[in-house]
């Protein structure tokens, strides 16, 4: 049985942060201040050119083996532009479809769960002809 999407993602992306966490170990070259140096030096708006080498080489190689093992476990992965288009909107020249194609016609609300609404009364009450002109917003 293959895994589902969400546990291989989860795989990818925590190996993704081990190999992260071993090449900053990497590019602090056993010095712990380097280390805590470079990890500090990491923040929400730090770009991939910020990065030590040795991380962004990790990166790099994660996001290559992410996409090589999601083609291995059957997920198709293509850029977007390559993505097959969208079908055009149905035409009216075939037969017709969906739940309201087949069946005879419905009324207004006496065919639907509950039936017509009893809680209103129907048409315009007691009125009779147009409506009243509107009073002129107070100033």
């Amino acid at each position: 049985m293959s895994k589902s999407a969400t546990d291989l993602m989860q795989e990818i992306i925590f190996s993704a942060f081990l190999d992260g966490i071993a090449a900053l170990k990497a590019s602090s070259k056993g010095l712990p201040n380097t280390l805590l140096r470079d990890l500090n030096a990491i923040h929400q708006n730090t770009t991939f050119a910020d990065l030590p080498k040795e991380l962004q080489t990790a990166i790099s190689a994660s996001v290559s083996s992410s996409f090589t093992r999601l083609l291995k476990e059957g997920y198709a992965v293509a850029p977007r532009d390559a993505a097959p288009p969208r079908s055009a909107a149905p035409r009216g020249d075939g037969p017709p479809r969906g739940p309201r194609g087949d069946g005879p016609p419905r009324g207004a609300r006496g065919d639907r769960p509950g039936g017509p609404r009893r809680d209103r009364p129907e048409g315009r009450g007691d009125r009779t002809g147009p409506r009243p002109p509107r009073k002129p917003p107070a100033r």
